[in-house]
């Protein structure tokens, strides 16, 4: 079976297990585990900002982030094909009890100033105001675009004009980096916090980093302890992920199968595959998406949906090029 649902069911690599096996360890929650402070000073690094924390999810990151920045009751001004809108069960209004407030980012997804002007609310004696902006980079629902660091620049300009804090979600944010050729840390220049998933591209089996001031993680900090992710000896799954951190070059690889995927499955009748910029190709069928992928699954494919009559299938370390012309082989016999 060649599974291109998502880069989350890619297996550990033997080097990630032998990091795991041999990891320093201590209690996390006293902050006394040696892997998982290397881990967040890696990423500090990676992404300039000040300070880092491991969180056990890419979700509970951005519920922290969201949580920490405001006040209850505000407005979360997104783009409202975003996954912190989308597919976080709610979580802005459960956990910090915000009001989501969506904008349209246009086929890409791109926040624009004219969006987060549009979008803001001053706060007075009936209305809470605008207390947060969300980015996310790359853009899983619109394809995994690569977003400019000058368009994120511009957002977050507008929304500082008005002292809303933006974070960004950036889940396949090393993506966006391979994809543009800058440094992440140049694409967060702007923003007050970021969130990176280190089980998504970059292969590690669990965790995500949540970056932003001292001041800010040392609240994040407290809240993750308040959502139930505090952990204790989490040097085992921070050796994968600093071994992930580390071999982020081969990204790169992945949109070249993603690019192959896509041009292989624009040429099959009945098929319209979108020009990836990342990892993530979606592609739209003349039948329904879900007897379409019922259909790949018989022939060794999987995928998900992605619409009514959009699929999406996603490349990672655990597919090479052989099996991407193999996927495109078996999808043609359908």
């Amino acid at each position: 079976m060649i599974d291109l649902r998502s880069e989350t069911v890619t297996k550990p690599s033997a080097a990630m297990r032998e990091a795991a096996a041999d990891a320093d360890v201590g209690d996390d929650v006293y902050g006394e585990d040696p892997t998982v402070d290397d881990l967040e000073s890696r990423f500090t690094d990676l992404v300039g900002k000040e300070a880092a924390l491991f969180v056990p999810s890419g979700t509970m990151g951005n519920q922290v982030a969201a949580r920490v920045h405001t006040e209850r009751g505000q407005e979360v001004l997104l783009e409202r094909e975003s996954h912190v809108y989308k597919w976080e069960l709610a979580g802005l209004a459960q956990h910090a009890e915000l009001q989501a407030r969506p904008v349209d980012g246009g086929p890409r997804g791109v926040v624009t100033p004219e969006a987060v002007e549009a979008g803001y609310v001053a706060a007075d004696d009936h209305r809470p105001g605008t207390g947060l902006v969300c980015l996310e980079n790359t853009h899983n629902s619109r394809g995994g675009t690569a977003i400019a660091a000058d368009r994120i620049d511009a957002a977050c300009e507008t929304a500082h004009d008005r002292n809303v804090p933006v974070h960004l979600d950036g889940a396949r944010l090393f993506n966006a980096a391979a994809a543009l050729d800058v440094d992440a840390a140049r694409l967060a220049r702007e923003v007050d916090s970021v969130m990176c998933c280190l089980s998504k591209g970059l292969g590690a089996p669990v965790g995500s980093m949540l970056a932003g001031s001292e001041s800010f993680v040392a609240e994040a900090r407290r809240t993750r302890k308040l959502f139930g992710g505090g952990m204790r000896q989490a040097g085992v799954i921070a050796a994968p992920g600093l071994h992930a951190l580390e071999n982020r070059g081969r990204l790169a690889s992945d949109h070249d199968n993603a690019e192959r995927l896509a041009s292989g499955l624009d040429d099959v009748d009945g098929l319209r595959a979108r020009d990836p910029e990342t990892n993530i190709v979606l592609v739209e069928t003349d039948g329904p998406a879900e007897a379409f992928l019922e259909r790949c699954e018989d022939a060794g494919v999987l995928g998900v949906p992605f619409g009514e009559r959009v699929v999406r299938f996603c490349t990672h370390l655990d597919v090479d090029r052989g099996d991407v012309e193999t996927a495109v082989e078996r999808i043609e016999t359908l």
